[in-house]
């Protein structure tokens, strides 16, 4: 049986002075969404859609293998 896939993939991360910043895939729909969290545990988080100029959602396309 195949390994079932994680709808979300981590495309980016990074954590530069306490804050965990994070480009996540929808691989159902190839919208690119901005996740920051800070201050660890105690702090907060946020969700967003990444978009284009035009307030577009930024699209990527990800393949099975990935």
């Amino acid at each position: 049986m195949a390994k079932e896939q994680e709808r979300f993939v981590t495309a980016y991360q990074e954590n530069t002075y306490g804050v965990e910043t994070r480009v996540l895939v929808d691989r159902a729909t190839g919208v690119n969404y901005l996740f920051a969290r800070f201050g660890g545990g105690s702090g907060g988080a946020g969700l967003t859609p990444l978009l284009d100029r035009e307030g577009k959602p930024i699209l990527t396309t990800i393949s099975d293998e990935e």
